[in-house]
């Protein structure tokens, strides 16, 4: 018997028979970290040119694209960034979006460092649903050699009680795993999250972008890491819970809670990819490695109907035939891609 999941019939299907379900909105390309596998401080230094406000999706913007996708499928949203709490009044377009009909999901990937507890509850009372925080080491100094803006691990692990308090649940932490520079930590990070109500994911380095120096060889892969988790813990695989899930999932054999990992590189999940990517600017982007996007701003902003917004998004999904990662080792070297941070992860 299969154990993947299965879903209602879709409203829209891709080229390779997937469903639009996932929307991912980027609402600042901006951030106040500089990891080095994202917005590496030499190129996204104090002279980078960032978006202007005029140019991003203002919140009654993101609303309405927002709401022509649920009429599509889609029934999962996540906000990311750049880190999305740096924009001011988020609460305000988190609330717009908890009121859209059919919407059953609504998340944050955040760096955790503006979420204090008071900010959690306000998100919470606004409608947020979850909330996964990027941590990359638990080690104070490997941290802060990662984010290379000298922020404290600990101010992070509070973020993480703080969204546990506020019932940001289940709370996810993901780790981008390099190697020769965070591998070390793997252990480390394991050991002080059992058992503390998250999922603690690990994320193999990918080659988003053009700026973070890939190399297939700084990658780590899934199956060793699993294998170097279990030689101290042992698991035992877990079924998925939707299609489109992108990370597998193990479970800790002495009850003590599940991790995941996530294999973009060494095991690609293409044919189960069921996510569209909204730019900070109004761009979609339909894979997380594309090189371009389709400019949706100006449809909003100009005298598109909703209708004929729905219409030209049925067509861009329809058109979709993305697979980038089954590709990647001998097809795709010195492509044009976004960078993850305009996009989110």
């Amino acid at each position: 018997m299969s154990t993947i999941p299965t879903q209602p019939t879709p409203v829209v299907q891709d080229r390779r028979r997937r469903a639009l379900s996932d929307l991912r909105i980027s609402v600042t390309d901006r951030c106040n970290f500089r990891c080095v596998y994202c917005m590496p401080k030499e190129v996204f230094g104090s002279q980078f040119q960032f978006l202007p406000r005029s140019e991003l999706l203002t919140f009654d913007e993101i609303t309405r694209l927002a709401r022509i996708f649920v009429s599509l499928g889609v029934r999962k949203i996540r906000l990311t960034g750049g880190e999305p709490l740096v924009r001011k009044n988020l609460d305000t377009l988190i609330q717009d979006l908890a009121h859209l009909e059919g919407l059953e999901d609504l998340a944050m990937t955040t760096n955790g460092s503006l979420l204090t507890p008071d900010r959690a509850k306000a998100l919470k009372a606004a409608g947020l649903q979850r909330v996964t925080i990027s941590l990359d080491a638990i080690d104070d100094a490997l941290f802060q050699r990662m984010n290379d803006v000298d922020f404290p691990v600990q101010k992070v692990l509070l973020a993480v009680d703080a969204a546990l308090d506020a019932g940001l649940g289940p709370v996810k932490i993901n780790m981008v795993v390099k190697k020769g520079l965070n591998d070390t930590a793997i252990l480390p990070m394991a050991a002080y999250f059992r058992d503390r109500r998250v999922i603690l994911r690990f994320i193999e380095f990918m080659d988003v972008g053009n700026t973070n120096g890939w190399r297939l060889e700084d990658v780590v892969p899934g199956e060793e890491i699993v294998r170097l988790i279990h030689q101290e813990w042992p698991l035992e695989p877990v079924p998925p819970k939707h299609l489109g899930d992108v990370a597998s999932r193990y479970r800790y054999l002495d009850g003590q809670g599940e991790i995941g990992i996530i294999t973009s590189v060494t095991r690609p999940f293409c044919q189960h990819c069921t996510r569209a990517r909204l730019s900070p600017e109004g761009q979609l982007v339909t894979c997380l490695f594309g090189t371009h996007g389709d400019d949706l701003r100006s449809l909003v902003r100009g005298s598109a109907s909703d209708d004929e917004i729905q219409e030209h998004l049925r067509y861009l999904w329809a058109g979709r035939d993305d697979h980038y990662s089954e590709l990647r080792r001998s097809l795709t070297p010195g492509l044009p891609k976004i960078e993850m941070s305009h996009i989110g992860g």
